[in-house]
């Protein structure tokens, strides 16, 4: 007999997990197909230490082939559904258009960059959600302070120095953070630039981490500011320019460099879907199910969980839960195959981790909060258990790192044209 075919879209942390997590429950009782735009599942959280040459790109590019035994892989980008004759449609890398039939679909296609309605935000500034931005910033950081030690006009040089990046959450704190970090070693191998780099972190929020414990708030603010990272809370951008921002407190930064942190969106698939959505995130139960259609599964960044330990609320978007429900779709898919009891998703959160680049990190594992040394042995700890490979040679580039000085070249493998910000894939490879 044919086997039933469950098929997951999306290959982050949702999708990867379920797939995992379903290839060891049933892989006996069912053919898992896991459809994604990529052949690899991105780590996010060390994409900041790739755009500041810590970590080689490829190190957080886990391969789908060879990590899911059980698993086949199908490289595309899903663009319809047919929700009553249970296929996936879906464009392949070379542009052909192909079809998957189901018995089971797990929706797991996360999210892209969050836009405002900003002047000039969109044609000048630059996302940070996926491996060709990181890329992409990385090489304009390192052309950014080789043009500004040749400028003559002390203007340009202060411009071409100056990095404004927006939004004081996870992402952003840490891009700025290791920033510093970075143009500071690129202008010390640089005597003739007269001017240290200068990074500015934005955010209406009151305050760095504005998610996060205020200690770890407190303590990434007092590293920031020691560093020399120029904090401006509750300020934004109110318009951009190609020769700079205009600041909602009415100043005005000349920049070559804006980059857009502010935080995620559902992937825009989710609404052409035509199922109910609260916030942007297709609506599901407390087991992962989407309302009317008992076969179809959402989980992640797009799907709007309830949050049982919050009642009336839905679960944020942090990949803790997306990984999490990964796996308990996978049981639950288990269980309707007849392997085990469906259970419902309820978490506990484990803490938090956020790299401040250096030998500083905030961390509150368990809810002790850990700052400095401590934190930075928890945090990269934590990466490296969360990472589903690639580990040694992430904790090579590590101790590369602390032992030697960066190389640091521009590659010119991604040009800015292939990273707009308004691209509508997490991985900046748009949908036409």
């Amino acid at each position: 007999m044919t086997k039933p075919r469950v098929v997951i879209v999306g290959a982050g942390f949702a999708g990867y997990h379920a797939a995992k997590t379903l290839s060891r429950l049933a892989g006996d009782r069912a053919e898992i197909v896991l459809l994604n735009s990529t052949d690899y599942f991105l780590y996010l959280p060390l994409l900041p230490e790739v755009a500041a040459g810590v970590v080689e790109p490829t190190r957080i590019s886990v391969p789908l082939s060879g990590t899911l035994d059980g698993v086949r892989v199908v490289i595309g980008e899903a663009d319809r559904v047919d929700l009553q004759n249970r296929w996936v449609g879906f464009t392949q890398p070379e542009g052909d258009r192909n079809q998957l039939a189901y018995d089971r679909l797990v929706l797991a296609v996360g999210s892209v960059n969050k836009l405002l309605p900003i002047p000039g935000v969109t044609e000048y500034a630059h996302g940070f959600r996926g491996l060709p931005e990181a890329l992409y910033l990385h090489d304009h950081v390192i052309r950014q302070i080789e043009l500004a030690e040749q400028a003559e006009d002390p203007a340009e040089q202060q411009a071409r120095a100056t990095f404004v990046v927006v939004g004081a959450g996870y992402t952003g704190t840490e891009v700025a953070a290791h920033g510093q970090l970075f143009t500071d070693a690129l202008a010390a191998q640089r005597p003739r630039l007269s001017i240290r780099p200068r990074w500015m972190l934005l955010d209406v929020a009151p305050r760095v981490l504005p998610e996060l414990d205020q200690r770890m708030s407190r303590t990434a603010d007092r590293v920031l500011r020691r560093r020399g990272v120029d904090v401006r809370m509750g300020t934004s951008v109110a318009e951009a320019t190609a020769d700079g921002v205009k600041l909602t407190d009415g100043d005005y930064v000349p920049t070559c460099t804006l980059v857009w942190c502010v935080g995620v969106r559902p992937d825009p698939f989710v609404a052409q879907l035509g199922l109910r959505t609260e916030k942007g995130r297709l609506v599901t139960d407390e087991y992962l199910n989407v309302p009317g259609y008992p076969e179809v599964y959402a989980c992640g960044d797009a799907a709007a969980v309830p949050d049982l330990t919050r009642p009336g609320e839905i679960c944020t978007m942090t990949a803790q839960h997306a990984q999490r429900q990964g796996k308990l779709v996978a049981h639950n898919i288990a269980a309707s195959y007849g392997q085990g009891r469906r259970k419902p998703y309820k978490h506990h959160d484990l803490g938090w981790v956020v790299d401040l680049g250096g030998k500083d990190a905030a961390a509150n594992p368990l809810k002790v909060s850990l700052s400095g040394l401590p934190a930075k042995a928890v945090t990269r700890g934590y990466h490296l258990m969360a990472m589903p490979g690639n580990r040694a040679r992430v904790g090579a580039d590590w101790v590369l790192d602390a032992t030697l000085s960066r190389p640091a070249v521009q590659l010119g493998l991604v040009p800015a044209n292939a990273v707009p910000l308004e691209s509508e894939s997490p991985e900046t490879i748009r949908r036409h």
